[in-house]
């Protein structure tokens, strides 16, 4: 469960995510006491949000690295056409959040929340993260740091090319129109 948030990262904007597996696998290496959260996670830290109903207020994660993504997982038993809604306030989304899916968003500086579900219903959520005291040393007062950010983001152009060495990689080609 966990592992597919980091998948996924990897899979959609795979510079960041290589921006985090540089910095932090040397700092694992050179301090063997510090511990991953889980094997097959990128992210270092951790929220679970646990039911009945794990409903969050409109809020972003300010101690978050402000380019990077969290992943959050929806968990529970609830009818996702009536509650449990993703909120993007700045982007005016309201997303239909089903049990068991993963999204990615730049929490930072996204303002997010989630609606509340029907009574009877449960709710949980799972997120990883990773904060910007991570990678402070290399971001500290670096007026360059959100262009260098936003040169990470994974273009459309990006994540075809990746579809496409994928299906290579498979053994199916891709005809023109696929995609």
């Amino acid at each position: 469960m966990v592992g597919s948030g980091a998948a996924t990262f990897s899979a959609w904007v795979p510079r960041i995510f290589k921006y985090y597996k540089d910095r932090l696998d040397p700092l694992f290496e050179k301090l063997p006491h510090l511990r991953r959260n889980f094997d097959k996670s990128i992210f270092t830290s951790a929220a679970f949000n646990f039911g009945p109903n794990a409903c969050t207020f409109s809020h972003r994660d300010c101690m978050n690295c402000p380019f990077g993504w969290c992943a959050i997982q929806s968990l529970g038993h609830f009818d996702h056409t009536q509650g449990g809604h993703l909120v993007l306030e700045e982007l005016k989304l309201l997303i239909e959040f089903l049990p068991g899916c993963v999204i990615l968003i730049p929490s930072a500086i996204l303002t997010h929340a989630n609606t509340a579900i029907q009574r009877g219903e449960t709710q949980d959520e799972l997120q990883g993260s990773v904060s910007k005291e991570e990678f402070q040393a290399r971001m500290d007062k670096k007026k360059t740091r959100w262009k260098e950010g936003l040169q990470m983001y994974s273009t459309l152009e990006d994540l075809l090319e990746s579809v496409r060495a994928l299906a290579e990689k498979a053994g199916n080609e891709l005809e023109e129109g696929q995609l």
